[in-house]
């Protein structure tokens, strides 16, 4: 099943986001590469592809596991909460419906 999570950053963690990134992503390309991720990305703090300074409000990763369980195990050992970039993240299960 596909499982929506939503990690909200905390107040001023561009420098931790920034240094935790090459793990962050490493983790997402290994989900890409077992065929289990729909998207990933960052939401911009203002209107912008870049949103330099501003930074994040945090990120969407949409991803597939075998169970709640295993998603919120998955998510609880991102390096952006290690290094306390989120300061909280939600795990739903998420039903695709579109595109098909």
């Amino acid at each position: 099943m596909w499982y929506a999570i939503i990690g909200r950053d905390a107040p001023g963690s561009l420098e931790r986001r920034q240094a935790a990134r090459p793990a962050h992503l490493a983790r997402l390309e290994a989900l890409q590469a077992a065929g289990r991720l729909l998207l990933a990305g960052p939401f911009p703090a203002v209107d912008a592809a870049d949103p330099g300074p501003a930074g994040w409000t945090g990120s969407l990763i949409v991803a597939e596991f075998d169970s709640l369980e295993e998603a919120e195990a998955w998510a609880a050992a991102d390096p952006y909460r290690e290094a306390g970039v989120y300061a909280e993240v939600e795990v739903k299960p998420f039903r695709k419906v579109l595109p098909k």
